[in-house]
């Protein structure tokens, strides 16, 4: 029960990221992430595209720093990384969607989910509220892994409320991290 009330104070403090798994099977699962921040759909548009090696965290990359991290904000754009000092990189996402200041659809599979038959859909859509933004991220998952992919789920909600959370704070504060 204390549990309980550790997580409903967590998730009701003011400011606090509301994530959750919003459905979850062998086969898939979808993670929500929701964050209201303090700035203007554009400029929350802006910093998510353009600032994404400042907020994303470099535990999350493959080279260790988030700083090779870009996203081309355009159909067929990608969400890569680069590799310092030798040809190559990575491509986390592909751009499908975009309408600048509102909405942003990429396609992937994260992390360590790229070496799974799985892939992922990523929406984030941006909405003007209570003098700020509404930041709303569904990140759909699916495909096969012989043990079935509900372990996941858990995890990647995990990471992507860390994600979001700081570019909150980048975007609030001018940094990832309070």
């Amino acid at each position: 029960m204390q549990k309980l009330g550790v997580f409903l104070v967590a998730l009701l403090a003011p400011g606090a990221a509301l994530a959750v798994v919003a459905d979850n099977s062998e086969a898939g699962f979808s993670v929500k992430v929701e964050e209201m921040i303090q700035a203007p759909p554009l400029t929350v548009y802006a910093r998510l595209v353009q600032d994404v090696g400042n907020w994303w965290s470099p535990k999350h990359t493959f080279t260790g720093n988030s700083h090779f991290l870009s996203i081309e904000d355009k159909p067929m754009g990608c969400f890569c990384e680069g590799r310092p000092n030798v040809y190559g990189g990575i491509r986390h996402m592909e751009v499908i969607n975009n309408e600048v200041g509102k909405t942003l659809v990429m396609t992937g599979a994260l992390g360590p989910l790229q070496g799974l038959a799985v892939i992922g859909t990523m929406s984030i859509q941006l909405t003007p509220a209570d003098g700020g933004t509404k930041l709303s991220v569904v990140y759909n998952v699916g495909g096969y892994q012989p043990h079935g992919l509900t372990s996941w789920a858990p995890i990647v909600d995990s990471v992507l409320t860390e994600q979001f959370t700081r570019l909150k704070s980048y975007i609030e504060t001018g940094k990832p991290e309070n």
